[in-house]
């Protein structure tokens, strides 16, 4: 577990880069990640490539509404073992008003390619809570 909250938190993500234009996120797999026949769940990186990409095109939307996730395509290409420490890092293909599309690549500790992916957020006109802004900003809740 991480100090994130939810599930990027229960699956041990945590944040090495945060920006508009890149987001950075780094687990390590562990006997929780594996699916009943001993190999890592492929869920793993559809969650944390959604969870990486709605942080990263939150950052980049601010304060102007709340991303949710519409679509998440993502292709395992190698797999992993216990142990193996997974980066995932999210970069925009296309930002507008009303969507945003964003590609995902996750590799192993050797560079290996294990997974990759796009998922497409919605920008929603409704407000931002205050904690999520504090969360990623730094900014306190009032």
């Amino acid at each position: 577990m991480s100090e994130i909250p939810g599930l990027d938190g229960v699956l041990g993500v945590e944040h090495v880069e945060l920006t508009a234009d890149k987001v950075v996120a780094r687990f390590t797999i562990g006997d929780q990640h594996l699916q009943p026949f001993g190999i890592p769940h492929g869920g793993i990186y559809c969650s944390v490539h959604e969870s990486t990409a709605s942080v990263a095109g939150q950052i980049w939307l601010g304060t102007k509404g709340v991303v949710v996730g519409t679509n998440n395509s993502t292709d395992f290409l190698r797999q992993a073992k216990v142990g193996d420490t997974i980066t995932t890092t999210a970069t925009p293909i296309h930002r507008g008003r009303s969507q945003q599309l964003w590609h995902l690549d996750s590799h192993d500790q050797d560079g290996r390619l294990v997974a990759q992916g796009q998922v497409r957020l919605a920008n929603l006109d409704r407000e931002l809570p205050a904690e999520a802004v504090a969360q990623f900003t730094g900014v306190p809740v009032p």
